[in-house]
């Protein structure tokens, strides 16, 4: 197992998972169907305990393009590793909708509503205001990433990657669980750039019957908003420590 596959099947199942109790919920004709937010909150961080699980020990954990460019603005990965990474996390995102697709591809086809399919796949603001939904955006990973660094047992040696891997699966669970039902009702906390993009791209490629337009001019919210979130958050731990 090496990082770049470690980041790519950790990211591929807990899209997987995330995604699925999404279709879940708002598909016609689950048994899951209309089961409500915290269903959908709780799954998702028990989803990031997942696959912190599988690729931490390899990895470090990452799953989360902001939290790999979080460390490499700390000097703790260079350019190449952390592009690798990247790549892996998208990759890694776009299998794991696709496994979702084909999963509940029937409950798909039964499903006129647009927005709920596209929902499966990425995030879309409750009230669309960009300024507001970015802002969403920014504080979730914000309190993600300098939430993460505040963690005891985070190492800080230089041989040592920081990752969501080094300071255990259930922690992180639990602050992901947090920042779903607390902040996650405005754009639906992506709060993760190829959780959003990736499988975003996938809903544009499928043959999903009535599905929703790419809203181009949306997507680059859950992208840089979370970008600007972990590096303000690595700001801060600079200014405080």
């Amino acid at each position: 197992m090496s990082p770049f596959l470690a980041e790519l099947i950790g990211t591929g199942v807990m899209i997987l998972l995330g995604g699925g109790v999404v279709a879940n919920v708002v598909l016609n004709k689950t048994k899951g169907n209309n089961s409500g937010w915290i269903v959908i909150s709780t799954a998702w961080a028990l989803a990031v305990f997942v696959g912190v699980n599988i690729a931490g020990p390899y990895s470090g954990a990452h799953l989360n393009s902001a939290v790999t460019i979080a460390n490499l603005a700390m000097g703790k990965l260079d350019l190449p590793t952390s592009l690798s990474y990247i790549a892996a996390q998208f990759i890694g995102a776009m299998l794991g909708a696709l496994v979702v697709w084909l999963m509940y591809k029937n409950h798909f086809d039964e499903t006129e509503d647009a927005g709920a399919k596209q929902a499966v796949f990425c995030t879309a603001p409750a009230i669309r205001n960009q300024p507001i939904n970015l802002i969403s955006e920014i504080v979730g990973t914000f309190v993600l990433i300098f939430t993460i660094l505040h963690f005891q047992d985070a190492k800080f040696s230089d041989d040592q990657v920081i990752g969501l891997g080094s300071i255990g699966a259930i922690p992180v669970a639990f602050l992901v669980w947090a920042i779903g039902l607390s902040l996650g009702g405005t754009t639906g906390y992506a709060i993760n750039p190829a959780r959003d993009l990736g499988p975003r791209i996938m809903h544009a490629i499928l043959p999903i019957r009535n599905k929703a337009g790419f809203d181009g001019g949306y997507a680059w919210v859950p992208v840089i908003g979370p970008i600007i979130g972990a590096l303000l958050a690595v700001g801060l731990n600079y200014l405080v420590h």
